[in-house]
């Protein structure tokens, strides 16, 4: 009879036994984090650590659910963080009428902002008004619009809306989200666009990057961009809409990115419940910082004057640099 630990005896194939067994605990060691919660009591983390000694696969501890009080409190905090960090948030396509907005608004869909800037000067200096973009010649806008992409369909849209607002609405935009989704190559996003910065009516706009960071932050998990605006649009006043849309798709463009988000230079980061997803470390994360946070040119050729105030620099002209 040979002795091991002590406490423990082992009897017949004694040392090979012994061997064995601390090799079985060398290979399946358990994690201090697991440790420390059973320290605590926790049932679920001690289950985990008596699962590792065992060598199994420990189940996921579920997190505590959080409740609509604390989510609506979360949520209205960091739009009230984001709006000190970008109070100069505005639209970010050239335009000077709800016209030139609900235009560039149809452009935008799948390209930058910044395409859609560069292009739309040539386009508003040949066809102004609803009436003459709805009697242009289709290939001279496709031409014209061929940098945005899909120019075809969008030379159709854009025209196609141009002809329904002079032949229903007497060449002007309307005001009302009924009558906006009926004009070609008008949905609900950019419908909230035109009335949210060309009448002042609010509305939530659910754009690529609204959806992802409202995701990561935990606020919905719908993944419909209908179902996204109704339920983030209960967790705030409906004159907060606009601007919310506004600080969302900026800390997108700016800090929150899609594949390697800056977490270390996020001023929001003990909010979200997705930090560490990118990088942590602050000075490898504000290498990642786009446009006025980075000092680069932003999306727009002709910027509000607060924006330029706060370091922000217009982009340049098609075909500059």
């Amino acid at each position: 009879m040979a002795k091991n630990a002590p406490g423990e005896v082992v009897t017949g194939g004694g040392k090979a036994a012994v061997k064995k067994a601390a090799t079985a605990r060398k290979a399946t060691p358990v994690k201090k984090a697991a440790v420390k919660k059973a320290a605590k009591g926790t049932a679920a983390a001690k289950a985990a650590v008596e699962n590792a000694a065992a060598g199994k696969k420990a189940a996921p501890v579920k997190k505590k659910a959080e409740s609509r009080t604390a989510l609506v409190r979360r949520a209205r905090r960091i739009n009230r963080e984001l709006a000190e960090v970008y109070p100069y948030a505005h639209p970010e396509l050239d335009f000077d009428n709800s016209f030139q907005l609900v235009v560039a608004t149809v452009l935008s869909a799948q390209t930058t902002d910044l395409r859609v800037n560069q292009t739309t000067p040539a386009l508003f200096a040949k066809y102004p008004t609803p009436e003459d973009l709805a009697a242009a010649n289709p290939e001279e806008v496709e031409e014209i619009l061929r940098p945005c992409g899909f120019f075809r369909a969008k030379t159709k849209s854009v025209m196609g809306l141009s002809k329904a607002l002079v032949e229903n609405h007497g060449g002007e935009v309307p005001g009302r989200l009924e009558e906006l989704v009926k004009l070609p190559g008008v949905g609900r996003k950019t419908a909230f666009v035109v009335l949210g910065n060309a009448f002042g009516r609010p509305g939530i706009t659910v754009d690529t990057h609204f959806q992802r960071l409202v995701r990561r932050w935990e606020w919905t998990e719908q993944t419909d961009p209908d179902k996204i605006e109704a339920e983030i649009g209960t967790l705030f006043p409906k004159s907060d809409w606009t601007d919310l849309s506004h600080h969302v798709i900026w800390h997108g463009r700016r800090i929150c990115h899609a594949r390697k988000p800056a977490c270390g230079a996020c001023p929001i980061a003990p909010l979200c419940p997705a930090y560490g997803e990118g990088e942590t470390d602050p000075e490898k994360a504000k290498k990642l910082l786009k446009y006025e946070k980075g000092g680069f040119p932003g999306q727009r050729l002709r910027p509000p004057q607060a924006y330029l105030d706060a370091g922000g620099k217009p982009a340049p002209p098609l075909g500059a640099g």
